[in-house]
């Protein structure tokens, strides 16, 4: 009888010899050979389709161009060699992915070889900088955030004559397709957290998710597409009227907007209203806030709810609900959470749910704060950037809008090219500012002033932020102030987002002059940050934004350039660095 060797799996670690006949050899193998044969036909399992929320989301921290092979740096002086200066992993090439922004064609670019690159705006410092101090405290409790959103452009059209000519010219782009259509939206934001640190992040971010889940929400459309501009209509006298005359102002009235789109839109503002009546009460009973459409008993309403004068989907009525919705969410997230001050901490409802509601999740489906009560709020701003053309913003010859909402004490101001003045764009929400004072005296038992000569209301400085769930009831909310301004060809030279640390110590000319004199953004929000934390007197934290428009190359040319307020900055650094002027021994 033939024997042969063989090896046989023995447990998880290595094979054993054994002996066998010719024959028992032969039925081994032939049962090993069906076995693989049905492993190879087995059907391979499903793939996966759930996708992460937070992979859903359309916002990225870069934007995507084309810039020249042979010059990636916009202020490039260098006769040869790479001109980016940034890191190998921070310029690389940019790869398609499904549904990914198309790259913007730069204007006046022609017969030069192209490269289609995707930079991180934290490592683009000649269009984008920021810089944060910790002062004096323990920790820093300021956060920012900046990159491209995805939703629908609200800048104004460009004038047909002006896109024309723009056409005729070589090798100009003839649209910068993103996933909605439309350029790329850029995002800054900025918040100032107090309490804590956990309502800042949450904001940084969240924030831009609520947006773009609400403008998908309220079926915002893009101003690039609406039909506003008509070709001109023949009249009976055989003259031409034109299209603006036909159709008037449409901006504003129901007109433009389908029935179906406007009722859902005022469903989901009355939505929203009746949750805060009902889990937050007080203030909120009566709340209206000035951007949303809610129909009047003295006006006509429609069988779908919506009035005949107002359009309920406009970009302020998108923002003021994404921001109202994120202060809801993080409020009643934290009411559901144990209080580590409370000594009956273990003492908790069975039926919490029915008494708050199931959680409402955020656009990344992440949870929201630690696991104890967060008391604590932030402030925040944030400026959205749109253009109607393929150029870019801070092109010299392009045309953009900026809208900004604005909630508490951060500041967001312009420096004008022309005369080097700032343009803020804020108002701080202050308990002794007049508005806010009407608004709150019905609610608040009373303003106490504190030992600063500062009106307070409950201890808090700020009329309205985030979270501060002590305080909703009596008025203090998230409900933001809107601003949008039409930016022409280098009308202005820079955007600046800071915190209460920044605009605390320093006036608004003071900024713009520190800024001026840098080199690069990122140069400039770094100089105003040292210099607002060497002559401040609180050791507030400071955190400085600072981004470049069309007129950045004529900074220092309109007014007195940087010149105007030197001497104070000489002063007011001389008497920070002297121990006897500021009573230090």
């Amino acid at each position: 009888m033939t024997y042969i060797t063989t090896l046989l799996p023995h447990g998880r670690h290595a094979p054993r010899i054994r002996g066998l006949t010719m024959s028992a050899s032969r039925a081994y193998r032939a049962t090993a050979g069906r076995r693989h044969l049905r492993s190879q036909i087995r059907p391979a399992p499903a793939p996966l389709t759930f996708i992460s929320p937070a992979l859903q989301r359309n916002y990225h921290n870069y934007f995507v161009t084309h810039l020249p092979s042979t010059s990636l740096h916009p202020d490039s002086r260098s006769p040869s060699g790479l001109h980016h200066k940034l890191p190998r992993s921070a310029s690389t090439p940019h790869t398609p992915e499904p549904g990914a922004s198309p790259a913007v064609v730069t204007p006046n670019m022609p017969s030069r070889d192209m490269t289609v690159v995707r930079i991180p705006l934290r490592s683009a410092k000649h269009h984008f900088g920021v810089a944060n101090s910790r002062g004096q405290r323990e920790y820093n409790e300021d956060a920012n955030q900046a990159g491209t959103i995805c939703m629908p452009a609200f800048a104004r059209r460009a004038p047909i004559s002006l896109v024309r000519s723009q056409m005729s010219k070589s090798g100009e782009g003839t649209s910068a397709k993103s996933v909605l259509g439309d350029p790329q939206l850029f995002y800054f934001g900025i918040f100032d957290g107090h309490g804590g640190s956990e309502c800042s992040e949450f904001l940084r971010e969240e924030l831009h998710g609520y947006i773009e889940e609400a403008a998908a929400e309220f079926q915002l459309e893009s101003s690039l597409h609406k039909q506003t501009r008509a070709e001109p209509a023949e009249t009976a006298d055989g003259s031409l009227k034109d299209a603006q005359d036909t159709q008037g102002t449409q901006e504003g009235q129901n007109k433009g907007v389908p029935a179906t789109v406007a009722s859902k839109a005022v469903k989901l503002e009355l939505d929203l209203l009746d949750e805060y009546r009902r889990t937050v009460g007080g203030y909120f009973r009566r709340f209206k806030p000035n951007y949303f459409a809610l129909p009047k008993k003295d006006s006509a309403t429609s069988l779908d709810g919506t009035t005949s004068e107002t359009n309920p989907v406009t970009l302020e009525a998108v923002l003021t609900y994404a921001f109202l919705r994120a202060d809801l969410d993080f409020v009643t997230a934290q009411a559901r959470k144990p209080d580590p001050d409370d000594p009956y901490v273990s003492d908790f409802p069975l039926n919490k749910d029915e008494i708050l509601g199931s959680p409402h999740q955020p656009p990344s489906g992440h949870g929201i704060g630690g696991p104890a009560r967060f008391k604590g709020g932030s402030t925040a701003s944030v400026a959205l950037i749109s253009s109607p053309t393929p150029a870019p913003f801070w092109h010299p010859a392009s045309h953009s809008s900026l809208v900004v909402a604005h909630v508490g004490d951060t500041r967001i101001l312009l420096c004008e090219t022309k005369t080097g003045l700032p343009r803020p764009l804020t108002s701080d929400h202050h308990p002794s500012s007049p508005a806010e004072s009407r608004r709150l005296r019905r609610f608040a038992e009373s303003l106490v002033t504190d030992s600063f000569g500062e009106e307070r209301i409950q201890g808090l400085a700020n009329s309205r932020a985030f979270g501060d769930m002590q305080s909703k009831r009596i008025g203090v909310s998230a409900e933001p102030d809107i601003t949008r301004v039409d930016m022409g060809p280098a009308e202005f030279s820079f955007l600046v987002l800071m915190s209460d640390g920044v605009s605390g110590s320093l006036s608004d000319q003071e900024i713009v002059d520190v800024i001026k004199e840098a080199l690069t953004p990122e140069e400039g929000a770094r100089h105003v940050v040292e210099y607002a934390t060497e002559i401040s007197s609180n050791g507030d934290n400071a955190t400085c934004l600072v981004v470049r428009l069309g007129g950045w190359e004529r900074r220092s040319e309109g007014g007195l350039g940087s010149l105007g307020t030197k001497e104070v900055r000489d002063a007011r650094r001389a008497e920070a660095l002297d121990p006897r002027r500021r009573g230090r021994s």
